[in-house]
């Protein structure tokens, strides 16, 4: 047997499972699908435990800070009201090395990991090869993967970790469901040189904006500024429609008005998914990230957890490795990783985006009135913090057995 785990997908949650067991001596082989690591517009929002998590590796924090944009504070506003309440990030400086998101992208990461796995001799990267079967027995897994000319090749590992993303072969492969619902909206997300802190009175550099008609969520980065904006579905079943450059155009001026018009970096349109697979475990073969469980973007949470899911799995299979736990041990990670999917991040998510969208006047009444209360009372406004920064999930995982 090829005494090594197989990490199937080289994003953010395979790359810090990876990069974590080779720390620890445990040889590893990563495959990924495409020709190269992927820089397109994905999430950009690191939270506190992240990026104290993401310290184990020597530079990458110091290297996605200089990179990326440091946000001490976020806001809820309202599109007529204006700003309904700031939380402070400072509030977790006991909680946290890093009491603050970054804006930062998260190509900028994988990146990082990959300079890192490659100066490791047991590490070895596969581009080019998609995961298309899984087979197992008792004390080893096979990967078999093909290339783009259609030939297949079997990988042999001690263990498998499944974190290629949320149309996962490893995953259908081993039947696992993956049950939910998908959001109706399409949402729409722009890249733009445009300084909207310039114009928006007291604008954080975390904005989310709610509004009966349309709401739309606002994020700086280093350089620019990222617009989401859903799409309605029946304007969104015409593709070309939506993203034609007038129609663009017409959208941002309804966000800010702008005589000189918006210089549009990047656009991408992606349909929103709520959902949680049956079992992050199946015998040898583990699942993390969006392989795992998908949601929307409201709160930052998607990559945020996948990278979580990647330090719980590898701890645990570190111990399994070294014979000092038993392999049921990964079952608790399925256990621990599934309840904080279910219960913490989808629910953040929807409760969000239903706060943003809500159209009944005396209900968003009550929720602005609520979130003042909240922002106004100093232990609330941390316990807020502690659970929309997911520090709170992670301290309620020892409660899960």
């Amino acid at each position: 047997m090829d005494k090594r785990v197989i990490v199937a997908g080289a994003g953010p949650a395979g790359l810090v499972a990876a990069a974590y067991l080779a720390g620890e001596g445990i040889p590893v082989t990563i495959v990924e699908q495409a020709r190269d690591l992927p820089d397109d517009l994905r999430a950009s929002t690191f939270h506190p435990p992240t990026l104290d998590m993401l310290g184990r590796f020597p530079g990458v924090v110091e290297r996605l800070i200089a990179q990326g944009l440091i946000c001490p504070t976020w806001q809820f506003r309202d599109r007529k009201e204006g700003v309904i309440a700031t939380f402070e990030m400072a509030r977790l400086k006991d909680d946290t090395a890093h009491p603050y998101r970054l804006q930062c992208e998260q190509w900028r990461l994988t990146r990082m990991l990959r300079d890192l796995l490659a100066e490791n001799r047991d590490v070895t990267f596969l581009y080019d090869a998609k995961a298309a079967e899984v087979a197992q027995d008792a004390d080893s897994v096979t990967l078999t993967v093909e290339r783009p000319d259609g030939t297949r090749e079997g990988l042999r590992g001690a263990w498998l970790v499944g974190a290629d993303g949320a149309r996962s072969a490893v995953r259908r492969a081993l039947g696992i469901a993956f049950d939910g619902m998908t959001i109706p909206e399409t949402y729409l997300t722009l890249s733009t040189t445009f300084r909207f802190e310039e114009h928006i009175p007291a604008l954080a550099n975390i904005a989310y904006i709610s509004d009966p008609e349309e709401w739309f969520v606002l994020l700086q980065a280093a350089g620019m500024w990222r617009v989401l904006l859903p799409t309605a579905p029946e304007e969104a079943a015409d593709e070309a429609r939506m993203l034609d450059p007038a129609r663009i155009e017409e959208r941002m001026q309804g966000v800010w008005p702008n005589p000189a018009g918006y210089e549009i970096r990047h656009r991408t349109a992606y349909r929103v998914h709520e959902r949680v697979a049956e079992s992050y475990t199946r015998g040898r073969v583990v699942l993390a990230g969006d392989a795992a469980h998908i949601n929307n973007p409201l709160g930052g949470m998607g990559m945020n957890g996948g990278v979580h899911d990647a330090f719980n799995l590898a701890e645990k299979l570190t111990q399994v490795w070294r014979g000092e736990a038993e392999p049921s041990l990964m079952e608790r990670y399925s256990r621990q990783r599934r309840k904080v999917a279910l219960d913490v991040v989808q629910q953040q998510a929807l409760r969000n985006r239903q706060l943003l969208n809500q159209r009944d006047p005396a209900v968003r009444r009550a929720h602005h009135d609520e979130l003042r209360a909240v922002a106004a009372d100093p232990v609330k406004h941390r316990a807020y913090l502690l659970r929309s920064s997911m520090i709170q999930s992670l301290r309620d995982l020892e409660d899960v057995a």
